[in-house]
């Protein structure tokens, strides 16, 4: 069955990666510090589903 909150998170992180390379976006800025959290929440999801 699809992990639909795994796809959620992922799409997510994968559009506002697209914006932050297409306006050149600084480390500072808010799409940045969303992107770590959601890589953050990411590892967490995929540590909890292997065990």
């Amino acid at each position: 069955m699809a992990d639909l909150y795994l796809k959620a998170l992922e799409s997510e992180r994968k559009s506002l990666w697209a914006e932050c390379r297409l306006k050149g976006l600084a480390k500072d800025t808010p799409q940045r510090l969303r992107i770590a959290e959601l890589d953050a929440l990411l590892q967490a999801h995929k540590a909890k589903k292997q065990g």
